[in-house]
């Protein structure tokens, strides 16, 4: 069994939908977790609101209160992959993150993810990721160091103040590119039915990026990508939009079922090779690069 040292915490939305308890909000958030197993980890001590008092079965729901509780999973896989520190100061830590390691614990994943094997490096327990990239995508991610200047941050993320720089690599399927044509793609996207997949929908643009081709052989190209916004898999959806998905992408076009073990030998081609941002605590230039690289030859 790994557990969780630290808490992950969820808002208790605005509206409860005719749910009275905490238990049953959190039995329908995540319906892989019994009401019994809440229970247990209530009665243990394992759910809490954001002020350190213990929530019960029957504690009432709590419209916009934070709820705080320990993950566990009963046999974590352990990523055969190594992260590495590209820089750290006073504010910040910018890490590579390889492929298939999450950058925070999520589904059976606890400790082996980039957060927490960067907590236990340093040991600073308070070190926490600003921004996210998906699990299969591998990268450079940014983390606050300090609480305190932590808001900065993150607000740097929500203002559309950095700019992130992707490779990604696509079969070109007998359509291929041209070297330096360029696309900016405009769109929205939302959750579809299964929880973790995205689709394209009509309505206002909420995601937006701009696409470069880079490179062409017989039957891939490697392409820039600069996404302006930051929705969940824009960059897998808008390159497929294109006519060109990502090589070894197991979501899109079509999800692979069922969802097994990772294929090592086969990462999805996307990698986030720059971060660019003026910091709001030292007003300095930031320009961070990974020096790994797609290659076409893969």
């Amino acid at each position: 069994m790994a557990i969780a040292t630290s808490p992950s915490k969820l808002s208790l939305p605005q509206h409860s939908l005719g749910i009275t308890t905490v238990l049953e909000y959190l039995v329908f958030k995540f319906p892989a977790i019994t009401s019994e197993e809440w229970q247990k980890r209530m009665t243990e001590g394992k759910v809490h609101w954001h002020d350190g008092s213990l929530i019960s079965a029957t504690s009432p729901f709590a419209a916009q209160q934070r709820v705080y509780y320990y993950r566990e999973v009963d046999s974590e896989p352990v990523i055969p992959f190594a992260e590495k520190i590209i820089f750290q100061d006073e504010f910040i830590l910018v890490a590579y993150k390889p492929h298939f390691l999450p950058v925070t614990p999520g589904g059976q994943y606890v400790e082996e993810c980039l957060q927490n094997r960067l907590r236990n490096k340093t040991g600073n327990q308070q070190l926490q990721a600003v921004h996210r990239i998906d699990k299969a995508t591998a990268g450079l991610v940014l983390f606050s160091v300090n609480p305190n200047s932590r808001q900065h941050y993150h607000r740097l993320f929500e203002t559309h103040q950095v700019k992130k720089i992707y490779q990604a690599i696509a079969r070109t399927n007998g359509n291929p590119p041209m070297i330096n044509q360029q696309w900016e793609v405009k769109n929205r996207l939302e959750k579809t039915g299964t929880r973790f997949l995205m689709h394209s929908v009509e309505g206002p643009a909420n995601s937006h990026s701009h696409i470069r081709c880079v490179q062409c052989s017989a039957d891939k190209a490697l392409f820039e990508l600069n996404p302006i916004t930051g929705k969940t898999h824009q960059l897998r959806l808008h390159m497929q939009s294109l006519g060109w998905p990502l090589l070894h992408d197991t979501y899109y076009p079509q999800l692979r079922q069922p969802i097994k073990s990772a294929d090592y030998s086969q990462p999805m081609q996307l990698l986030a090779q720059q971060l660019y941002f003026i910091d709001p605590m030292t007003r300095r230039a930031r320009n961070f690069s990974s020096n790994t690289k797609l290659s076409l030859v893969c």
